[in-house]
């Protein structure tokens, strides 16, 4: 029986690289199934995914430590990973487009990743969840209660060994101590037009402006709102014929194209940061 895994890593640029990668798979009877770098001449650094089947019975902690002797070597960040996928919380507020979305590809088994939980400042969505067999949390949030939730989103996260935490379409900004705690495992996904439009209601304004395309973009999660490494963009081409109402359903069908794929980029381990920056092997 052959066991799939994974290996992701960076490290500066230089020779002998792969050699060592694919000699330390071939010494520990492994197959590679599917391998894909990106050398970035910019700033000398190598990025590298490579999937590949073990006969052995081995375990990705196993391998993870028999493979520290080469990334010490070379200097590499990595990551072995196995076929489990990573564990989900979803976290939305009143619009249920991108929760919907992620549903329907996690029951057709497309998505990457495991659902286990739903949290959410308002009960508007808990039929949605509950119907789909998932726990839904109620952790509102008002000014005075805001560190009490983001302390209480952090226990959930802990307590259903979330591995990744999306936030589709939730409506409140988190503190810079919770971005850096879930740094590199917080999706976000939001509207994004050129030029870009605050507030309430961002399709009214570009419907305004004459906007001729409608866009959304999968991001990381990090201190620097909407400015963190960005996954995936989607972009739809309209024109003066979109009301606002119009605009927004396109926009909604962008947002979930977008975080979908992100979520499942990430979940298939095909995304590494690179500085403010990512890597994305398709």
């Amino acid at each position: 029986m052959s066991h799939p895994f994974t290996l992701t890593l960076s490290c500066q640029e230089r020779p002998g690289i792969v050699h060592a990668v694919s000699s330390f798979l071939f010494e520990h009877g492994c197959d590679i199934v599917e391998h894909q770098q990106f050398d970035d001449a910019l700033r000398g650094q190598l990025f590298l995914r490579t999937a590949f089947v073990c006969a052995e019975d081995t375990d990705c902690e196993r391998l993870s430590a028999d493979f520290q002797a080469v990334a010490d070597e070379f200097g590499m960040t990595y990551q072995v990973t196995g076929e489990r996928p990573p564990r989900v919380v979803v976290m939305v507020s009143k619009l249920g487009h991108c929760l919907n979305d992620l549903i329907f590809r996690w029951r057709a088994g497309n998505l990457g990743g495991e659902l286990v939980a739903v949290v959410s400042n308002h009960e508007d969505l808990r039929p949605m969840a509950e119907a789909a067999g998932l726990p839904f949390v109620h952790v509102p949030v008002t000014p005075a209660t805001k560190r009490e939730a983001e302390a209480r989103l952090l226990e959930l996260v802990d307590e259903y060994r979330a591995d990744l935490v999306v936030l589709a379409r939730y409506m409140q900004i988190l503190s810079d101590e919770t971005c850096a705690a879930l740094y590199g495992r917080a999706i976000n996904i939001h509207h994004s037009f050129l030029p870009g439009f605050k507030g309430a209601k961002p399709y009214h304004q570009a419907f305004d402006r004459g906007v001729k395309l409608v866009g959304a973009t999968a991001h990381y999660v990090t201190p620097d709102l909407d400015e963190g490494p960005i996954i995936e963009q989607e972009v739809i081409r309209i024109d003066h014929t979109f009301d606002p109402r119009a605009l927004a359903t396109v926009g909604q069908d962008a947002e979930a194209l977008a975080l979908s794929r992100a979520v499942r980029w990430h979940s298939e381990q095909r995304v590494l940061l690179n500085g403010h920056s990512t890597v994305v092997f398709r």
